[in-house]
């Protein structure tokens, strides 16, 4: 678990010196939403296309796929019936919870995750693709529709292609299937770019603590605490039972999924909540939470699962 504990302790130690910049007053006033916005439309797409595209096509539609795909469509919507039918929430509100509930950090944690102690970087790709795939262009698409008031088929059909997180997600999905080679100095410029997109998310994270606590009386506590045990409990033991009882996983491969499974939620469900402007108390503190709750979630996993 070292590489687990590292990877987390280098994870806290960016937020933290993003709070402190913020205490401090550094930077101006908005620098967050700015950051939050270059993250956005540049360095996460830049990113995603470079992860995906380095990707093995045989791992991207492995057996971990329709098992992560089960226990993230469970708890999403789970907290979707939760949150619309008995606290009437609104769509977009909803929406940010629901990806808190499910959508698993695959690329901060899972990654540098699943080459330290999984002994394969690219065992995080399946999850990658559902979520930038599949995830990704139905939330935006109802955070867009929800937030913009304009419904039409054409919106709904073009958003997917609007969303650079996506659009860059299917190129490296592209790239990999065709197994076309990029030269250097095409990929290269994507690959500077990447490089800057999580640091500068969980800086900007930092960044929007200065000045709130964490669970505070009014910001939607119990939209947290949902979210957060859904995806810290639920969302591995689902995968658990549908990985060992369904699909017949056993030894690493369920120890891999499982291991997924357990990790907090990502920085994009609190990017998405940021761009939108909706839910991003309830995104902040989800992503927060989770993160210290997935260690000792994560050393369970390791205890009963690990091969031996």
């Amino acid at each position: 678990m070292a590489g687990v504990l590292t990877g987390f302790a280098i994870i806290g130690a960016i937020v933290a010196i993003g709070y402190l910049v913020g205490r401090l007053r550094v930077l101006p006033a908005g620098s967050d939403t700015a950051l939050g916005r270059a993250a956005f439309f540049v360095f996460s797409p830049a990113l995603l296309f470079t992860v995906l595209a380095d990707a093995d096509v045989g791992q991207l539609f492995s057996a971990l796929l329709p098992v992560s795909a089960a226990a993230a469509v469970l708890c999403l919507v789970a907290y979707a019936l939760v949150a619309r039918l008995v606290w009437r929430r609104g769509a977009a509100e909803s929406t940010i919870g629901a990806l808190g509930s499910s959508y698993t950090n695959a690329n901060n944690i899972g990654l540098p995750l699943a080459a330290y102690v999984l002994g394969d970087p690219a065992l995080s790709a399946p999850v990658i693709l559902l979520q930038l795939v599949v995830i990704a262009p139905i939330a935006l698409t109802v955070l867009d529709v929800s937030t913009s008031g304009r419904l039409s088929l054409g919106r709904v059909l073009t958003q997917p292609f609007r969303s650079p997180l996506i659009i860059g997600s299917l190129l490296g999905v592209v790239i990999a299937v065709t197994g076309v080679e990029l030269p250097d100095p095409v990929v290269e410029p994507f690959r500077l770019l990447g490089g800057a997109a999580v640091p500068i998310v969980l800086f900007v994270l930092g960044l929007s603590l200065t000045g709130q606590r964490v669970l505070e009386p009014g910001s939607g506590r119990r939209d947290v605490l949902l979210a957060t045990g859904l995806k810290i409990v639920v969302m591995p033991i689902v995968a658990w039972i549908v990985g060992a009882y369904v699909v017949g996983l056993e030894g690493a491969e369920l120890f891999t999924v499982v291991t997924l499974a357990a990790l907090p939620a990502g920085q994009n469900v609190f990017q998405y909540a940021q761009r939108y402007d909706r839910a991003v108390v309830v995104a902040r503190d989800t992503v927060l939470i989770t993160t210290a709750l997935s260690v000792p979630a994560l050393v369970v996993v390791a205890a009963l699962l690990a091969p031996r």
